[in-house]
This record gives C-alpha cells, structure tokens and sequence, in this order.
C-alpha cells in the first residue's frame, strides 16, 4: 500500500513494507514522465503508519530547506 503526497508542484508516494518485526517506509517521486525516482528518505518504527508518518516528516524538513 501506497500513500500519495502533493507537495509544492511535485508529486511523491510513501511505500511501506514489513521489516523484521516492524515497518520500513521510503518514498519516491513520481516524475513527469511517470518515471520514478527513490529519493533516499526512509524511515523504521513499530508500526505502518509511524514509519509512514516518520518519513513524510523527514520529507516535509528536506522540502523546506529548498
């Protein structure tokens, strides 16, 4: 399962996937040309959604700083 962010004219996807005996997310960006792009955010918690949340915060401060 995917989460889809729009973020300042740019698209990108959270991905999720068990790891061990938690969750792993990383995201990647979907380009224009529906290519995508791992864009080296990734993110470990106990659960889907922290590691989900965990990684779309790292993404928000790198976004920011731009």
């Amino acid at each position: 399962m995917a989460k889809r962010l729009d973020l300042k004219g740019r698209r990108f996807w959270i991905m999720s996937e068990p790891q061990g005996p938690g969750w792993k997310a990383f995201i990647v960006e979907m380009m224009a040309d529906q290519h995508q792009e791992e864009i080296g955010i990734e993110a470990t918690a106990e659960t889907r959604t922290a590691a989900d949340d965990a990684a779309e915060r790292k993404l928000r401060r790198m976004l920011q700083a731009y």
